[in-house]
């Protein structure tokens, strides 16, 4: 075998701290927004009211009201619950600061806070699937490897079909975002004519979250999404991307929240055509293949086959491009042979 190995596997102990986490966030209903805090009292009159006081994503101190007055027993029995969702959430950082210590992937908390609104309002659990960086970081954490991750201010959300959701607010995906704390604000489209499809902070920052749907062909429509009273951009093959996905966790310092992410192997899969559709990006085309041939190395070796079946799958229009990625593939894994030749086999059919 040449070359050196593009992963390492974490001890077992601590892939089973992080799965005990993972068990403790799926049971959440709901995730607080921002650091835990601590719950406080108001005066208004003679009555006094609860409120939780917290850090938000961006480290101002924020409020959000529990109700009242002290004493009702409606009120005392959310203030309780809520008492204890702090409690367990703290329990759970500081579970995660000890993984991070061990390299496993964390969040940043505007990223964590932007996952928290979108949970609660159930997109994840109606079937809205997070794509790119921060999904390749959920998949490396659930896998139980460490590799090189990749810092990025891009939060990428794709649904393959129409959501049934409800409760959403007026503004729709823009007024979910902006309970985050951040100022949110639509980017305008490349034509002034065109909606916008993704969504920024405020000032001089790159943080910001694109909304993306499958395109029906090789080009890159602006759709409409109706449930989120938004707009989304068509991206080709992401349909592959989407057919096969399941619950993750993502973890970050101000809490863990459960967020639907791809299958491995499509996930890689898919990065290598999104590279070969890049055009002048060079180092996202690298970023694409290094992230694809990380997890193509540990399914390659740990659990054989899942390669395969994910290539089976894959749309015969897409196969010339994965093939022509292949040079770089193979320079990637080098040391991961069984990989490569799962891949090799299964672009065969």
């Amino acid at each position: 075998m040449n070359g050196f190995p593009i992963y390492q596997r974490h001890d077992q102990a601590f892939n089973s701290q992080y799965a005990n986490i993972e068990q403790a966030c799926a049971a959440q209903p709901r995730v607080l927004v921002g650091a835990p805090g601590t719950i406080i009292e108001h005066k208004r009159g003679d009555a006094v009211y609860y409120a939780r006081q917290f850090m938000n994503a961006e480290g101002k101190r924020q409020q959000e009201s529990l109700g009242g007055p002290k004493g009702e027993p409606a009120a005392e029995e959310y203030v309780t619950a809520v008492r204890l969702q702090i409690d367990e959430a703290k329990d759970l950082i500081g579970r995660i600061r000890e993984l991070a210590k061990l390299n496993f992937q964390v969040a940043d908390n505007k990223t964590y806070s932007t996952m928290a609104v979108l949970y609660n309002h159930g997109l994840f659990q109606a079937g809205a699937v997070l794509v790119g960086s921060h999904a390749y970081a959920v998949l490396l954490n659930s896998l139980g490897i460490k590799a090189l991750a990749y810092e990025t201010e891009d939060i990428d959300i794709a649904r393959a079909r129409q959501l049934a959701l409800r409760g959403i607010p007026s503004g729709g995906l823009l007024d979910i975002l902006k309970e985050t704390g951040i100022d949110f604000v639509p980017v305008p489209g490349f034509n002034r004519a065109d909606p916008s499809t993704s969504f920024k902070q405020a000032g001089r920052t790159r943080f910001h979250v694109d909304l993306l749907v499958p395109s029906k062909d090789n080009t890159f429509p602006i759709v409409a999404v109706p449930e989120l009273s938004a707009h989304a951009s068509g991206l080709p093959y992401l349909a592959y991307l989407l057919a096969q996905s399941h619950m993750g966790t993502l973890i970050s310092r101000h809490g863990a929240v459960p967020v639907r992410v791809p299958e491995p192997a499509r996930f890689a899969i898919h990065k290598i055509l999104v590279s070969r559709l890049r055009t002048n990006m060079l180092v996202k085309s690298q970023k694409d293949i290094q992230q694809a041939c990380v997890l193509l190395a540990m399914l390659g070796e740990h659990r054989s086959g899942e390669i395969e079946l994910a290539c089976a799958e894959l749309p015969r229009s897409a196969r010339p491009m994965i093939r022509r990625a292949l040079p770089e593939v193979s320079r990637a894994l080098e040391a991961h042979a069984d990989a490569f030749a799962e891949l090799e086999e299964g672009l065969k059919g």
